[in-house]
């Protein structure tokens, strides 16, 4: 069977993660590495056996002939390396939030469909088995028509341990968990035609949001409440990264609720099933939930590479998304509901 050839630009965290993903599809091969840090480079290259070691992205692509490059990197060289692959006639597929700005995922999107070759973002959050299976329980029309519905990604992790350089950016919770969060709203909701958004900021030293919600009216009337947060509180039911999801239908109503657990209840009662994720020998135990959507994610994305299937997260869908969370900033500093585009 033939395998897409990529490179990994990036040899950060996550890119383990992103490597052990396209191998599990068995869809793709690498054929490089690349990191300003060759020595990070270096080591992943040598743990996964790929071939060749580059220090800029623009000597690979001189070097190589990819079938995409997978951008694994920080979100500010989002947009110049997605366009620097399009100048290249390389396909590109990007780590989540697209771009730093709307204008420049804008300008990534067009670069990519003027050379004629795709872009995808790695937006593996709605891959989550269990939000899946949520999407399987509203599409049996079992519950009626959802005109309220509530989507919570709200955890004490101390986030900013982890990670401090999240601490340093101007604008946090919305770009990092609030680009999956509204994906996954419009993946079960349908798009939105207006939001309101208020922010805050809890933890007093660091640039960003760490707290932020967002009221959705979709375009079929109904009203989604989007809650992100990362104030490292005390929860009783944070069992992070899960995903809290409740809906309110014409005929019923649905949880996807902690450790994985579905209800819905209609008039005949509640039926109960728990619904968790797969396990592969290479993801975190506490994170099964995230690092095991990868592979679905990159299987859908390495399917419609290879003409086989429609890649649900495309550069073009995905800035709807983007118009979501950037609208939401503009909201939160306006004190004003956006009106969204058609």
């Amino acid at each position: 069977m033939t395998k897409l050839r990529f490179a990994l630009l990036g040899a950060g965290f996550w890119s383990r993660y992103q490597l052990n993903g396209w191998l599990a599809t068995g869809l793709a091969e690498c054929i490089a590495v690349c990191d300003l840090k060759r020595e990070k480079a270096e080591a992943l290259a040598q743990d996964f056996g790929v071939p060749r070691v580059y220090d800029t992205a623009e000597a690979l692509l001189r070097a190589e002939k990819p079938d995409f490059v997978d951008i694994c990197t920080s979100v500010d060289t989002h947009g110049p390396l997605v366009q620097l692959a399009a100048q290249r006639k390389v396909a590109a597929v990007c780590q989540k939030p697209l771009a730093l700005s709307l204008n420049e995922a804008e300008a990534s999107v067009e670069a990519c469909r003027r050379a004629g070759v795709a872009l995808f973002v790695n937006e593996n959050w709605r891959w989550q088995s269990p939000i899946r299976q949520f999407q399987k329980t509203l599409c049996t029309g079992a519950i009626g028509d959802v005109f309220r519905a509530r989507i919570t990604m709200v955890s004490g992790f101390p986030v900013f341990r982890n990670q401090p350089f999240l601490a340093e950016i101007d604008q946090f919770i919305l770009t990092d968990i609030g680009s999956h969060v509204l994906d996954v709203a419009r993946f079960l909701f349908g798009e939105a035609e207006r939001l309101y958004c208020q922010t805050q900021k809890v933890h007093k030293n660091i640039r960003g949001e760490d707290i932020a919600t967002v009221m959705l009216q979709t375009r079929g009337g109904a009203t989604i409440t989007v809650e992100m947060g990362y104030a490292e509180n005390f929860l009783e039911h944070d069992r992070f990264p899960e995903t809290y999801i409740f809906a309110e239908g014409s005929r019923g109503s649905a949880e996807l609720g902690p450790d994985f657990w579905i209800r819905a209840t209609t008039e005949a009662g509640t039926m109960a099933k728990r619904y968790p994720p797969p396990r592969f020998p290479w993801a975190d135990p506490a994170y099964d939930v995230v690092h095991s959507s990868v592979v679905p994610c990159q299987e859908n994305l390495a399917e419609a590479m290879l003409g086989r299937a429609a890649g649900e997260t495309t550069g073009e869908d995905n800035l709807k998304t983007m118009r979501l969370v950037f609208g939401a900033y503009e909201s939160a500093a306006t004190g004003q509901a956006i009106r969204l585009p058609a």
